[in-house]
C-alpha cells in the first residue's frame, strides 16, 4: 500500500488569479530548478569540500522494495527474499583535522556569514520564482508577503467555495435506541 502512495504523482494546486495556470510554464519551472540545483552545490560543496571529504561504501542487507531501494544493487536481489546488498556512498572527513574543520562549517555558520555568491545565489532563486508569478524580481520581503497572503487567501476562498458546493453526506435514521 505504501508503494502505491509514494507513487502516485498529484498535480499542485494552481495559483494566482482564478489559478488557471496549474503550474508555471516549463521554462519557469526549467529555470527554478536549475537555479535551485546550484544554490545546493554551492552550499553542499561549502559545507563538504572534497578537499576535505571523501566518499565511503556502507554495505548492508536491504529490501529491493524498502526505503533503502535506490542503493540496493539489483545484481545482488534475492527473487526468494526480495533482499540484496545495499551500497551507500557516504561522505566522511578525510581525516582527524579535515573533521575538525568540517565541524565548524554549518549552514548556520555558512548563513551568518552570508558570503556574496549565497546572496547571488539565493537572488537568483528569488527572481526565478518572482518570474513564475508574473512578479518584479525587485520586490521588498514585505511585499512579497503581501501578495503571498492575498494569494493565500484567494485559494482559501476557493476551497470554501468548492466545499460549500459538495455534495452533502446522507445520513440514516435513526433508532429509538441509539444516542443522538
Amino acid at each position: 500500500m505504501a508503494t502505491r502512495f509514494y507513487k502516485v504523482k498529484e498535480e499542485p494546486p494552481g495559483y494566482g488569479r482564478g489559478a488557471s495556470r496549474k503550474l508555471p510554464p516549463e521554462p519557469s519551472r526549467a529555470v527554478i530548478a536549475a537555479a535551485a540545483r546550484e544554490l545546493n552545490s554551492l552550499r553542499e560543496r561549502w559545507l563538504n569540500p572534497p578537499e576535505w571529504t571523501e566518499t565511503r561504501t556502507l554495505e548492508f542487507p536491504g529490501s529491493a522494495d524498502g526505503p533503502w531501494s535506490r542503493y540496493v544493487d539489483p545484481k545482488t536481489v534475492k527473487a526468494k527474499t526480495g533482499v540484496g546488498t545495499v551500497r551507500y556512498p557516504r561522505l566522511e572527513p578525510r581525516n582527524a583535522e579535515c573533521a575538525a574543520k568540517l565541524q565548524k562549517r554549518t549552514l548556520t555558520n555558512l548563513y551568518n556569514e552570508r558570503p556574496a555568491w549565497l546572496d547571488l545565489a539565493h537572488k537568483r532563486l528569488d527572481a526565478a520564482v518572482a518570474a513564475a508569478y508574473c512578479w518584479p524580481a525587485d520586490l521588498t520581503d514585505e511585499q512579497m508577503l503581501e501578495r503571498l497572503l492575498a494569494l493565500n487567501l484567494e485559494r482559501a476562498d476557493e476551497e470554501a467555495k468548492a466545499a460549500r458546493q459538495a455534495q452533502p453526506k446522507t445520513s440514516r435514521e435513526k433508532r429509538a435506541d441509539e444516542m443522538l
